[in-house]
């Protein structure tokens, strides 16, 4: 009987120490997807401030639909694609939904595409379906080391590619929608077409002070374009990591209650192993009583 309460008593403990280790990853989950989504929020003021800089670029240089009539005339000689993907744990389907996304829209393509893959095991998932790997770039664990990645994938981007070309850019990524539900999102960043670049020249000054482009406005255009898919890239990265967290989020309450259920259960076995014990006892305690008293009767 000892051995019977002992046994469940290591096994209360142990799924009480179990359910404080998912309490406290279901705490840093959830505290990671607010880090991350406010990152998001806090670049679309910087985002906005570009989109203006652009559009009073094309507006000024009166280009937009000279610049979409000569990428309408090219034809993409190269088309590379980054795909964000989760190298942690707890994680689901997490790889294989934006993996299997992108090679159905890859596969689709006119011409065969480079990829980079930013994990290794989407990195590894993608190698299997036979895509052409350019790379492999390191999950970022922070918001801090989410400006060095993407610095990291414009430089490669600028290596490979001359930007005169006609060559096109996808991102895939994993964005979230509500609670712990996301879904895999592409997003074309280049070419720059007509109807995006038309667009950027009709966004309204919010000033009666218009903007003035000192110096070559070339090179102010290519900055600003360099800043545009800079804020692209760093949401798909941080919508990606917010994701994550979200399908890590829900794995952690599905754990959290399967480990309630089977506390409640070890405990309503305890308790009565401990009361038929108990019982048990007392019957043996009676036993003797009464035979004490039959004993003095004799």
């Amino acid at each position: 009987m000892s051995d019977s309460t002992a046994s469940l008593r290591r096994k209360i403990r142990g799924a009480g120490d179990l359910q404080s280790v998912v309490r406290t990853m279901k705490a840093v989950a959830a505290s990671s997807i607010g880090q991350y989504e406010k990152s998001v929020h806090a670049l679309a003021d910087y985002n906005r401030t570009v989109e203006l800089g652009l559009g009073a670029c094309f507006r000024k240089r009166g280009s937009a639909p000279k610049i979409a009539q000569r990428k309408r005339r090219k034809v993409a000689t190269v088309i590379g694609a980054i795909v964000f993907g989760s190298d942690q744990g707890l994680v689901g389907q997490f790889n294989d939904v934006i993996a299997d996304h992108a090679i159905k829209v890859l596969e689709a393509l006119p011409a065969k595409p480079e990829v980079w893959a930013v994990g290794e095991r989407v990195h590894a998932r993608l190698a299997d379906s036979g895509l052409q790997l350019m790379g492999v770039f390191t999950v970022p664990t922070s918001v801090k080391a989410i400006t060095p990645l993407v610095g990291q994938i414009l430089v490669e981007n600028e290596k490979h590619y001359n930007q005169d070309e006609a060559n096109e850019l996808y991102l895939f990524y994993n964005s979230p929608t509500s609670g712990s539900v996301y879904i895999p999102v592409t997003q074309r960043l280049l070419p720059l077409d007509a109807e995006w670049q038309i667009t950027m020249a009709k966004l309204p000054w919010p000033t009666k002070n218009l903007p003035q482009d000192l110096g070559d406005g070339t090179v102010t255009l290519r900055a600003l374009i360099r800043e545009y898919l800079f804020v692209s890239l760093f949401k798909a990265c941080a919508e990606s990591l917010a994701s994550e967290n979200a399908s890590r989020l829900a794995a952690m309450q599905r754990a959290d209650k399967n480990i309630e259920e089977s506390l409640e259960d070890l405990n309503r076995k305890f308790h009565r192993l401990r009361q038929s014990g108990i019982d048990e006892e007392l019957f043996d305690v009676v036993s003797g009583f009464e035979a004490l008293k039959v004993d003095e009767k004799a």
